[in-house]
């Protein structure tokens, strides 16, 4: 099953691969483009203050993406934010943060697949023609 592949079930609410939640996508989406905390820019430099940001920048940039664990997406992402998760898809914090870590480096390269970090108004529109082509609506 190919990166889009499981980015439509786990919109459309079908079970994802390698344990993530259906749903969960639609929560990162939503972190990710959440003007309150910054959006993009806030997450990369919720990153950089952590001491990761040659993870991100991986991420953003076209060669290979590095990997993040599930301790190193709790460390840059919070506690509550993991704990949130972690009982809004019914799951242990280390396993939603292992989804996280499976997740957000493929979903960050998606978005960036120039090199660069968007306009907030392009990345908004980014994120709805994600879900517009996965759910076709």
């Amino acid at each position: 099953m190919g990166f889009m592949d499981q980015l439509k079930g786990m919109l459309s609410g079908q079970p994802g691969e390698a344990g993530a939640p259906a749903g969960m996508l639609g929560d990162l989406l939503k972190l990710v483009n959440d003007p309150q905390s910054g959006g993009l820019a806030g997450l990369i430099q919720k990153f950089n203050e952590k001491g990761l940001g040659d993870l991100m920048s991986s991420w953003i940039s076209t060669g290979k993406n590095l990997p993040i664990s599930a301790d190193q997406i709790k460390n840059a992402l919070g506690s509550d934010t993991i704990k949130d998760l972690a009982a809004k898809f019914n799951l242990g914090e280390h396993d939603a943060s292992k989804s996280l870590a499976d997740l957000l480096p493929q979903l960050i390269d998606k978005l960036t697949p120039d090199g660069s970090v968007p306009h907030q108004d392009s990345l908004s529109q980014g994120i709805d023609m994600i879900r517009k082509k996965l759910l076709g609506g």
